[in-house]
């Protein structure tokens, strides 16, 4: 959001913090312009440009196909109107997911992400996509990617990141039906870069944390497992301060 202490203050955050960059949807508010993207997210996130993996959110696409989005983004964003894509990191292998267009068995997005998995022998997986299929928040439960989150359970992936809420929220390991369960994926709920933020209207089954403040989610990925430390973004500027923590193993 354009002049948001929040955007200006987890940008600072990135800048002590080595390391790809991942963004969850709703980069550059409210419609995703490219006045927006060069006025709002390119003189704070935008420094981290170069190391960044983004995802589109729904504001993305209140531009016509959200052209600005893959104008601003470039080969980094998949081909241009899929929004979909993967990438390693360190022993990580990543899916970037597209929530705004069909993903359910059959489409052209599940297709591509069986066929991508089935490449690569990384034993830890992740995904990235703005719609949350669980949420404490007051958009609720998306269920969009319900079938994605089937397939990437069933093919031993261990993590989902999202946004579309402005607030942080971790869940325990679960299936797509929300059922808890060891061999599910754990979700992160991390709407926290800028935009005006809301608080949990609930208490959403399986949900460990939830917290309504700036910051980003720093993950530490090694070959079988996987930390994490939400960093909140302090009063008095400076390194930011741990919220949450924790860590697990890969499936």
């Amino acid at each position: 959001m354009c002049g948001s202490r929040g955007a200006t203050a987890t940008a600072d955050l990135l800048d002590l913090i080595d390391g790809t960059v991942f963004t969850a949807g709703d980069n550059a508010y409210f419609q995703g312009t490219a006045a927006q993207y060069a006025q709002c997210y390119d003189p704070t996130w935008g420094r981290h440009k170069g190391r960044t993996r983004p995802s589109p959110g729904n504001h993305e696409y209140e531009s016509p196909g959200a052209g600005p989005y893959f104008d601003y983004f470039g080969a980094a964003a998949g081909q241009r109107g899929l929004g979909y894509y993967s990438f390693n990191t360190g022993p990580w292998h990543i899916v970037s997911m597209n929530s705004n267009v069909p993903a359910g068995e059959g489409s052209p997005q599940m297709l591509w992400l069986r066929d991508d998995l089935a490449a690569t022998n990384a034993r830890c997986v992740a995904a990235i996509w703005h719609h949350p299929v669980f949420s404490s928040g007051q958009n609720g439960p998306q269920t969009q990617m319900r079938e994605v989150w089937r397939v990437l359970r069933e093919l031993g992936a261990d993590v989902v990141i999202s946004g579309h809420e402005h607030l942080y929220e971790r869940f325990s390991r679960q299936d797509e039906t929300g059922r808890p369960t060891s061999g599910g994926l754990r979700q992160f709920t991390v709407g926290t870069g800028g935009a005006e933020l809301t608080n949990p209207v609930r208490s959403a089954a399986n949900s460990e944390m939830r917290f309504s403040g700036y910051g980003v989610l720093k993950l530490t990925l090694s070959p079988e497992s996987y930390s994490w430390q939400f960093l909140s973004v302090p009063a008095s500027g400076g390194g930011g301060f741990v919220t949450d923590s924790g860590s697990d193993t890969c499936r």
